[in-house]
């Protein structure tokens, strides 16, 4: 078999495309369950606000628990096939099934239905979500590197979730209604799924730097990367930043309609705009984060949003020319704060292998995870209630008070604008810069090299198949 060292150095964009596919269908499913499955099921299915806005807490609080579990079990999965690749393929077929009976879920379903499927749809884009970004950390081990690599996963994502947006405008113009166009959102999911994840998983390397000793989870381990301050405040932020624009997205639909005055597709082409320009931010913003570092970046890209969310309330009712700039300019900003976490997780990683000799990339990824869930349940479980006592009502032609709908309006600004300035505060004197995690990465490759040569005097990287899929063959 051929031998080859840890990842490391620029990588191909080919490579970082093939790996980025699976983003694909995850960004399309991303913003049709945050936007458009919501009001779906209040509106066309028949549920209620308070039962959708029950169901979608409850499932993400107990969802909450799931990740670190799949967490535990990624960093100590050992299969011919790879460590993250295998849960690729687990993941697929079951966010098909689960994506089928949502979003052509039949009209008078129960809140069990409801839920049990959400819980199926939540673990599937727990396997996928997490088994991505754990396996995206160990492409390359560079600091400017990382912020490249999820760069072109945060675009691929936003071109899913752009594509998705079509399917509401083009049903407008064939006269279907706005209910088939989130069921159309359903099957492109299907569709893509499968077709993204064999790409990922036949054409990306993988590559997993052995443990020392013996690979034994320990709850002190698992408590510290809680409590390990870098993590508590990336953490912090994530919860903050998932919460300010899933608040935004859960009352898109009713904002933009009923606050603003406009048609479902205009509604629908002024989001497409907002993701449009995530294209554009994500690239642009690892860029600016190689010059002024990653949590620098964070810090403008929160505060830009959150000045460009203030001049939506400037907007005449009615007028989407005037929503176009404000629009194009939060999407823009939105784009850099995933994937800036998500690069700044990479590099604690390493600072934790350093510190505890174990690879625990995946329990990372998987306690960020769940503070993003936990900020997911609150935004609809928050919000949809929260518009119930304020006597707004979603039901289809139901036609709503000027004070209803002003006290709308204000619940979408101001929310948002709290949480994502929270999230940019939580970096603020951030440590872990290029510096500092070049002199972890030295010490992490001196270690290296020095327990290959006492185990067998070279390198233990292995490839495993005749792809470039390659795997470390662990010592224990």
């Amino acid at each position: 078999m051929t031998k080859t060292f840890p990842a490391g150095g620029r990588l191909s964009l080919a490579t970082i495309l093939a790996f980025a596919s699976t983003s694909f269908p995850m960004g399309a499913l991303g913003i049709a369950i945050a936007v458009y499955l919501p009001p779906y099921m209040a509106s066309h299915i028949g549920v209620s606000l308070a039962a959708v806005g029950a169901a979608w807490m409850i499932v993400r609080l107990v969802d909450i628990v799931v990740d670190p579990i799949l967490g535990v079990f990624m960093d100590r999965t050992r299969t011919p096939l790879g460590r993250y690749r295998v849960w690729m393929i687990l993941g697929a077929p079951i966010l098909m099934v689960a994506t089928y009976a949502l979003f052509l879920a039949p009209k008078g379903i129960d809140s069990f239905y409801l839920i049990g499927w959400l819980l199926v749809l939540y673990l599937a884009t727990s396997i996928l979500g997490l088994g991505h970004s754990a396996w995206g950390a160990t492409l390359s081990t560079e600091y400017h590197e990382r912020s490249r690599v999820f760069g072109v996963l945060a675009a691929v994502g936003v071109m899913g979730a752009v594509l998705v947006l079509i399917f509401p405008i083009i049903a407008g113009n064939l006269g279907r209604s706005a209910a088939q166009g989130v069921q159309d959102m359903g099957w492109f999911v299907i569709i893509t799924t499968p077709l993204a994840v064999a790409l990922c998983t036949i054409r990306t390397p993988e590559t997993i730097r052995a443990d020392i000793g013996k690979h034994q989870f320990r709850m002190r381990d698992y408590w510290g990367l809680i409590i390990k301050p870098d993590l508590m405040r990336l953490y912090l932020a994530q919860i903050a930043l998932t919460l300010g624009p899933g608040w935004m997205s859960a009352l898109y639909v009713f904002f933009f309609t009923q606050g603003l005055g406009y048609s479902s597709e205009v509604a629908s082409g002024l989001l497409l705009l907002y993701i449009l320009a995530g294209i554009v931010g994500a690239p642009l913003t690892a860029r600016l984060a190689q010059s002024i570092g990653k949590h620098r970046t964070l810090m403008v890209t929160t505060t830009a949003y959150s000045l460009g969310l203030c001049t939506l309330l400037l907007i005449p009712k009615g007028n989407a020319l005037a929503a176009l700039a404000p629009m194009f300019w939060c999407g823009f900003m939105a784009s850099g704060f995933d994937l800036m976490i998500r690069a700044m997780l990479a590099d604690v990683a390493d600072e934790v292998r350093l510190e505890q000799g174990k690879e625990r990339l995946s329990l990372i990824y998987a306690l960020n995870s769940s503070a993003a869930k936990i900020a997911a349940a609150f935004s609809i479980g928050l919000t949809y209630p929260l518009l119930a006592q304020l006597g707004f009502v979603a039901t289809e032609g139901f036609r709503n008070s000027p004070e209803a709908i002003e006290r709308l309006k204000w619940v979408y600004i101001a929310g948002p604008i709290f949480f994502v300035m929270l999230g940019g505060a939580c970096v603020v004197g951030w440590k872990l810069d290029e510096a500092r995690h070049a002199e972890i990465r030295k010490e992490l490759e001196r270690r290296d090299l020095a327990e290959d040569a006492a185990f067998d005097g070279a390198p233990i990287l292995e490839s495993i198949t005749s792809e470039p899929a390659n795997v470390v063959v662990d010592r224990d």
